[in-house]
């Protein structure tokens, strides 16, 4: 079974929380790792998300250690539109 991983950045104007933190985080720009799996016997190339993980602290943040934490990828979508509505 072929596994790709995908790397990007999210960028948060304000702290956030998800359900898998334990505490709040600073606004900053972080990365997102997603692996995916091939979907076997289909005519086309096709990839299942399979787990998503955002990496702490963000990439401005220095002297804490980094740490990589599994997420619900619906959580962090909805943790962004939160972070662009007006306050």
């Amino acid at each position: 079974m072929t596994v790709r991983t995908t790397e990007t950045t999210v960028t948060f104007k304000r702290p956030f929380s998800l359900p898998e933190l334990d505490q709040p985080q600073p606004a900053g720009t972080y990365r997102v790792i997603t692996d995916e799996e091939e979907i076997s016997g289909l005519s086309f190339v096709a990839f299942r998300r399979v787990a998503t993980m955002l990496r702490l602290p963000s990439l401005a943040t220095a002297g804490r250690r980094e740490e990589t934490i599994a997420i619900d990828a619906n959580e962090l979508s909805a943790a962004l539109t939160a972070d662009g509505e007006s306050r």
